[in-house]
């Protein structure tokens, strides 16, 4: 499968001179930054021993030694965890191997270890019986590797700002180069705290409430947090740097007047506040529009926020986001993932649609509701453009597929972001219902909410919510490839409005058809216009109407709703009487019919919708054989031309 080529495509000069927070980049900066995190790494997949899967994770807390102007962690994690074994007689972990273990204690008693493939194997000194919790505490430290601007942890120099700072990035798979951990998606601690100690003229952001900050010897200060939500390993984080705190509220009105806090660490730099303060504030709208539509802030009892990095693109940390700047795309998009991949995270990384996809569609539905004007149309005209710079590529991202050195395609923008994000957009002119549409999204977060879901589980809810069966549409669009392409011919007689639509694919070895529905909008003669929905069931449809009134054009989609190339619209008139041309049959599997009442030579010709000649001939005969079976499936224009003029047919060959 060939990967996507991320070039700027599509950008409009006023666009980007008169909204540069609303610019669209098809290099997404969120995936951006997962791809970049892991562009230097050589090792080829993550090995991890079956005994991880022992236990399960009930609770973390890291209390570590941080900096602004280096990658130096030392410290501790302890892991509070219940065996889900007959019985636990060795302990695992994962630490990357230039991490330096100073000792590991269960349940108080210092362990023996061996440190070897990235893991850590400790043998209790007395096994430990099934269902019983435990204590493990990790003391360690050591510089995470560097070779890369985004890696489990980066330190920079901000120029513009005139700041250090350090941040973590543990998506995918990266945890494991700064913290001892468990790199398994479904099981999410119930509860993390992340104590983080640096220097008094810092400020450290994480996870969940900051409850204390603790002066400590040697100008050092120790910021708590804790948070009692479940989360997944990925989304524990800190940044650290010389750090101003601007906090605000939002108020979504399900919190019946409570407020929610909006937490933001930005640089404690003259200009850094006034910068970027319009983006923060617009945060709270945000919250309280997505509250609406998805359901309440999944993290409601604490906060969310936001940590300003040198990370030239976003990373959801759980209830604080990471992040370059305050633009409307960026800070949507990272929002949207407090639903979409922290309350409910994939639970492989093959459903990474299900996080990806909706955070995607997420900073759409923020250029539709708040930017508004004309900047949902121009999202939805580069994201097509992109979309189709390619004939192929799935969503859907195969097993075999994941692995440590192919981070590009889990977090292929063309694909897993932004056709992801069509995806939604389709299905909501499928339902031609925003009411029950987010009710599907209010229900998907309701039932896997503190949990994992695959793609197959939204599409079940789905189905169950709208009462329609979505699979082939998902076997098209999710599993399938490319996108659909139309050629309409239309004609109208004495009111019966007539159009012909064929349709062939991008990909069509792997996807041959789409069996969907998209708009076409008739403008009339009176002045008015309607929309009709065509359906097509077949590769050559055909569609009537009555109209009291002639229709005068017509536009295919012109709202962008469905992914599709049309190539071609072509009013046609009807054929003269006197030509008095029958073809049959039609859809045609070998022999073609052609009966005319021309009495001299003419011209037959088959061709493709490309414009390429499959046959060609001169006839004299009335009545016509033409052997197509050479001809491989697909549709074709017959071309008849004689005595001055010309007839032609769409024909589909089976």
């Amino acid at each position: 499968m060939k990967k996507a080529k991320m070039t700027l495509l599509g950008l409009l000069a006023a666009f980007m001179v008169q909204a540069q927070e609303f610019t669209f980049d098809p290099q997404h900066v969120c995936a951006h930054s997962k791809i970049k995190q892991a562009e230097f790494i050589k090792q080829k997949e993550i090995i991890q021993s079956p005994l991880l899967y022992d236990y399960d994770v009930r609770f973390y807390h890291l209390d570590l030694n941080v900096s602004d102007t280096t990658t130096y962690i030392e410290g501790h994690v302890e892991i509070l965890a219940q065996v889900v074994a007959e019985q636990l007689d060795t302990f695992v972990f994962e630490l990357i191997q230039s991490m330096q273990i100073d000792s590991v204690l269960i349940n108080g008693d210092i362990s023996e270890f061996t440190h070897e493939t990235d893991e850590c194997f400790v043998i209790p000194d007395e096994s430990i019986a099934g269902n019983s919790l435990f204590t493990a505490k990790i003391y360690y430290h050591g510089h995470p590797p560097a070779g890369g601007f985004f890696n489990g942890v980066t330190t920079a120099y901000d120029s513009t700002w005139n700041k250090h700072v350090t941040w973590t990035l543990s998506e995918p798979f990266n945890a494991r180069q700064w913290w001892p951990t468990k790199q398994v998606l479904n099981d999410k601690a119930d509860s993390v705290w992340v104590f983080l100690t640096t220097d008094a003229s810092n400020k450290a952001g994480s996870i969940g409430i900051l409850q204390n900050e603790v002066p400590l010897p040697d100008n050092r200060i120790r910021y708590e947090w804790k948070s009692k939500y479940p989360i997944a390993y990925y989304l524990i984080s800190y940044a650290v740097a010389n750090y101003q705190d601007y906090s605000i509220y939002a108020k979504p009105e399900a919190m019946n007047g409570d407020s929610l806090l909006i937490q933001n660490y930005i640089y404690d730099s003259p200009g850094c506040l006034e910068q970027y303060k319009n983006g923060m504030d617009r945060t709270a709208i945000m919250i309280e529009l997505f509250s609406d539509l998805y359901s309440l802030y999944p993290f409601k009892e604490e906060k969310y926020g936001h940590s300003l990095a040198k990370i030239s693109g976003g990373m959801e940390h759980q209830t604080m986001t990471t992040l370059h700047e305050f633009g409307l795309l960026l800070v949507a998009h990272e929002l949207g993932h407090m639903w979409f991949g922290d309350n409910v995270t994939c639970a492989t990384w093959s459903d990474i649609w299900v996080n990806e996809g909706f955070a995607t569609y997420t900073d759409y539905l923020a250029h539709e509701k708040i930017a508004g004007n004309q900047w949902p149309k121009i999202w939805m005209t580069n994201v097509h453009n992109y979309i189709m710079s390619e004939p192929d590529g799935s969503v859907y991202v195969p097993p075999e597929e994941v692995a440590y050195d192919n981070v590009e395609r889990i977090f292929d923008s063309r694909l897993t972001y932004y056709k992801g994000a069509l995806m939604l957009h389709m299905i909501r002119f499928e339902l031609d219902d925003d009411e029950l549409f987010f009710q599907v999204f209010k229900n998907y977060q309701s039932q896997f909410k503190d949990s994992v879901a695959t793609s197959l589980d939204f599409l079940a809810v789905l189905n169950e919510t709208t009462g329609q069966d979505f699979t082939g549409f998902f076997d098209q669009w999710y599993f399938g490839e490319g996108y659909p392409i139309y050629s309409i011919d239309w004609k109208q007689n004495t009111g019966l409005f007539e159009l012909f639509s064929t349709q062939s694919t991008s990909a069509p070895d792997i996807t041959p058809f789409y069996d969907m529905s998209y708009p076409v909008k008739l403008f009339l003669s009176n002045g008015s216009d309607t929309t009709i929905r065509i359906h097509q069931t077949q590769q050559l449809e055909h569609i009537t109407i009555n109209f009291s009134s002639q229709v005068d054009s017509l536009q295919v989609d012109p709202d962008l709703r469905v992914l599709k190339k049309v190539v071609s619209i072509n009013g046609i008139n009807p054929p003269a009487t006197n030509l008095l041309i029958e073809v049959s049959p039609n859809p045609v599997s070998s022999m073609l019919k052609i009966r005319t009442a021309f009495m001299q030579p003419y011209e037959v010709r088959i061709v493709e919708l490309n414009g390429t000649v499959r046959t060609e001939l001169i006839s004299e005969t009335q009545n016509l054989s033409l052997d197509t079976r050479s001809l491989k499936k697909g549709v074709y224009l017959l071309v008849i031309s004689g005595n001055g003029k010309q007839y032609s047919q769409k024909i589909l060959k089976q």
